[in-house]
């Protein structure tokens, strides 16, 4: 099935699937079922099976996935059995946070290089990564064949950040910054935004407490 029919919330299930294949990997387990994983997923097992069925028949009746033949399935289909090389822009508290925690992955998908505007910031060491200034964003995007960038920049700055990174030829872009970016059709933003996720947790505590109450009358 084409990749444009697939539907945003499989696409984001996946690698949920992945982390998790991981873990029984490490564990030296060889076999899960849909059910298994439902229940460890907390997840239907006939969505699980559905969501794995658009890109293939990768399950045998009565016995399972195989677990290691699953993971480097969804790998291949994630893109990331190839490795991608990630700008991040904005050498604060969260870009260091990120940087650090990427840099200790075993994973494809490395952060290569990072960057700010700031002076200040400009020459520091984050493990292997020197902050770059902004001028060597096209250059480096370039010559490292960088398509995924990361903003963690104040709101303000992310729209120009973003304009930067798609004239450089970033293909993908994940904005930390709390607010939205414009972009040209076929480059692909997702949005992470601390501030809305909770003042939304917020709203249900007050209105677990409601539930609850309800519930004991």
């Amino acid at each position: 099935m084409k990749a444009d029919k697939i539907s945003e919330a499989v696409v984001r299930r996946l690698p949920v699937y992945l982390r998790y294949l991981n873990e029984l990997h490490k564990r030296e387990v060889t076999t899960v079922s849909s059910q298994e994983l439902g229940q460890k997923l907390d997840l239907n097992p006939a969505q699980i099976r559905k969501d794995l069925a658009y890109f293939g028949d990768f399950g045998r009746k009565g016995i399972g996935y195989d677990v290691m033949y699953l993971i480097d399935k969804i790998r291949h289909i994630l893109k990331i059995d190839q490795q991608i090389n990630v700008a991040l822009v904005g050498a604060g508290n969260l870009g260091q946070a990120l940087s650090n925690y990427n840099a200790y992955l075993k994973d494809n998908m490395k952060i290569v290089a990072v960057f700010d505007s700031s002076p200040a910031k400009v020459g520091r060491q984050i493990n292997t990564l020197t902050v770059q200034p902004m001028e060597e964003l096209r250059d480096t995007v370039r010559k490292l064949h960088i398509r995924i960038g990361i903003i963690t920049v104040p709101d303000f700055e992310a729209q120009h950040v973003a304009d930067e990174m798609i004239g450089s030829g970033i293909e993908a872009i994940l904005n930390f910054a709390p607010t939205i970016i414009k972009a040209p059709a076929h480059i692909r933003i997702h949005a992470t935004d601390f501030t809305t996720d909770l003042l939304s947790l917020a709203y249900y505590l007050e209105n677990g407490k409601d539930d609850n109450e309800d519930d004991d009358q």
